[in-house]
């Protein structure tokens, strides 16, 4: 059973440290601000790592078709690692770009509730709170009801006024 080179070796190391230092970038760890500063520059964590573990990955690859003995041929497979990692860092600059720059909606608050449609799910009595189911923003919210006059179950209301963050005045559609 033939072992692993000791190129590849490095080789894989090398894009697993690329690998770790995305995942921790992903999952939020500012890891090069715990250092002090804004340290990314004009690269990204996300490049850096993407480039890194390509490059590992990629020469371990070449490493192992190659079956580098000499350090010639663990030079051509750092090149091979390198032809793989420049697209990769490039793609991840251009999707961390496109995420750090997508659009999104609004947070809703309570002024969006004004004027949605629902329904009510408990009666809404005139001296107290029933229940209602409205849309806001395409998501089902469940609020106390007040009203002028009763509202039985079922019957479609729009809401008036917001009382507070979880309650609304409403009347009949």
């Amino acid at each position: 059973m033939r072992g692993v080179a000791t190129g590849t070796l490095i080789f894989l190391i090398i894009g697993a440290v690329g690998v770790g230092v995305l995942a921790l970038s992903l999952l939020g760890t500012e890891l090069f601000h715990a250092i002090g500063g804004d340290v990314d520059g004009p690269v990204s964590v996300e490049v850096v790592a993407g480039f890194t573990g390509a490059f590992g990955f990629g020469g371990a690859i070449v490493n192992e078709l190659l079956g580098a003995g000499s350090p010639g041929l663990v030079a051509a497979a750092a090149g091979g690692g390198a032809l793989a990692a420049v697209p990769t860092a490039w793609l991840a600059s251009r999707l961390s770009r496109a995420a750090k720059n997508m659009p999104t909606d609004p947070t809703p608050t309570r002024d969006h509730l004004v004027g949605a449609i629902g329904l009510v799910v408990t009666p809404v009595s005139a001296e107290g709170y029933g229940e209602v189911r409205v849309r806001v923003a395409g998501q089902p919210v469940k609020l106390n009801a007040r009203a002028d006059r009763p509202i039985p179950v079922g019957t479609q209301i729009f809401v008036v006024q917001t009382l507070s963050e979880t309650s609304v005045h409403v009347e009949t559609y």
